[in-house]
């Protein structure tokens, strides 16, 4: 964090501190913001060829611009509202990308991650989820979905009043490389959500 503070106070960091946020960033923008840049529709090779701008995008489309891990973990019958989960409209996509590269950036800044950038543990945490409660009869009559960003986990859905909501945050939180466990689980049909839905299609 002194590396970011420093830069926005306008103060020099130390060469050594210069040349890792460098190679940080750099590892952020090819893996972290290009592929929301792919997704936004760039035809980079058209734009080397003759100068074609980006492709136009519906400002109003919700998707996942960074594939950051989304899924189901359950899937129970009846209704449940789906989570917003990772998905956002190319605006806020725009918007956060900044965001990306300083969150993800700082794990490794401070020497809590081996990995140059945090965004990148989220693939094998996913894999890891998913073969770990593959068939597990305690998400019976459940639907949950599992997001993974930057090491944080949410698991999102609806269950029966009975379930044990404390040994799937334990679950997951066992995971290696997860940093933090976010559980918000529905019970009652009659009540909102305690979690972002997926707004109803256009």
């Amino acid at each position: 964090m002194r590396e970011i503070e420093a830069r926005r106070e306008g103060r020099q960091c130390p060469r050594t501190q210069r040349g890792a946020w460098s190679v940080a960033f750099a590892v952020v923008i090819a893996q972290i913001v290009a592929p929301a840049i792919a997704a936004s529709g760039v035809a980079a090779g058209a734009a080397t060829a003759s100068g074609a701008s980006a492709l136009s995008v519906d400002p109003g489309e919700i998707r996942n611009w960074y594939n950051d891990p989304f899924f189901a973990l359950s899937s129970a019958p009846g209704a449940c509202p789906q989570p917003l989960g990772p998905r956002m409209t190319k605006a806020e996509a725009d918007d956060d990308a900044h965001y990306r590269v300083e969150r993800g950036t700082t794990c490794w800044l401070a020497h809590k991650c081996t990995k140059p950038n945090s965004y990148l543990y989220d693939a094998d945490i996913a894999k890891a989820i998913r073969e770990k409660f593959k068939d597990a009869a305690a998400l019976n009559g459940t639907s949950v979905w599992i997001t993974v960003q930057r090491r944080f986990v949410y698991a999102e859905g609806c269950v029966p009043a009975a379930f044990d909501r404390a040994a799937l945050e334990r679950g997951l939180a066992a995971i290696p490389d997860v940093d933090q466990v976010f559980v918000r689980l529905r019970a009652d049909p009659h009540t909102r959500p305690p979690y972002k839905t997926l707004p109803p299609a256009r």
